[in-house]
């Protein structure tokens, strides 16, 4: 007697954190190892920094276009940061999940929320923290990007950001970029084997006892 296969429905991995912690980095090296996972790209009404590409870091569109979209319901989740509007496109994810592929989000606790409350049973939602605040703010000042103004912002958001961890399935300390990594490579792999998230495990199961018999 043949063993029925196991497949699986894909999860989304959402990675949140204040700007500057590191969930970028975290979500890039995560990527690099997970061949087999989709990044979701999200659509924002701000400007391109440098070295970002169309398509591949985000999807750049006008606030008509995003209006849009949102009226259409084209996304999953959508929200505002800063002065600036972001979402996830709804289509490519769902494809992707049906597919049986991962899905990784690198987005804010406003967005977390909305994925919950429309797919609590996909989300997998880590929270990553900071050593300090002192860490934080040089991290942020070390990028470069951002003029200090808009450091000064970011660090006074912060705080109203990482209340939020509660909400979240996971917490992760970013002391050391490696450790980090590794935590959350072991979140992604207990959470692949959860029972529920297995279609076709009760048939499996039937078939290794019919085996048996």
């Amino acid at each position: 007697m043949s063993q029925q296969p196991i497949k699986r429905r894909g999860l989304m991995l959402v990675l949140s954190s204040p700007s500057g912690a590191g969930k970028t980095t975290i979500s890039r090296r995560i990527l690099e190892s997970e061949p087999g996972m989709a990044l979701s790209i999200s659509a924002t009404t701000r400007q391109p920094r440098p070295g970002e590409v169309e398509g591949k870091d985000y999807f750049f569109v006008t606030p008509e276009r995003f209006d849009q979209m949102v009226a259409e319901g084209a996304f999953l989740e959508h929200a505002r940061v800063f002065d600036h509007r972001y979402g996830t496109p709804r289509a490519p994810v769902e494809e992707a999940l049906a597919a049986g592929r991962d899905v990784l989000f690198d987005i804010d606790w406003q967005g977390t929320q909305q994925i919950r409350e429309a797919a609590r049973e996909d989300l997998v939602a880590v929270f990553i923290l900071p050593p300090s605040t002192g860490a934080l703010e040089a991290r942020l000042k070390s990028r470069a990007q951002d003029s200090d103004e808009v450091v000064a912002r970011r660090m006074a958001k912060a705080a109203d950001e990482m209340s939020h961890w509660q909400e979240y399935d996971y917490v992760v300390v970013n002391r050391e970029v490696e450790e980090s990594v590794a935590q959350v490579a072991s979140i992604l792999a207990a959470e692949r084997l959860r029972r529920d998230r297995q279609s076709g495990l009760r048939a499996f199961v039937e078939s290794l006892r019919g085996e048996e018999g």
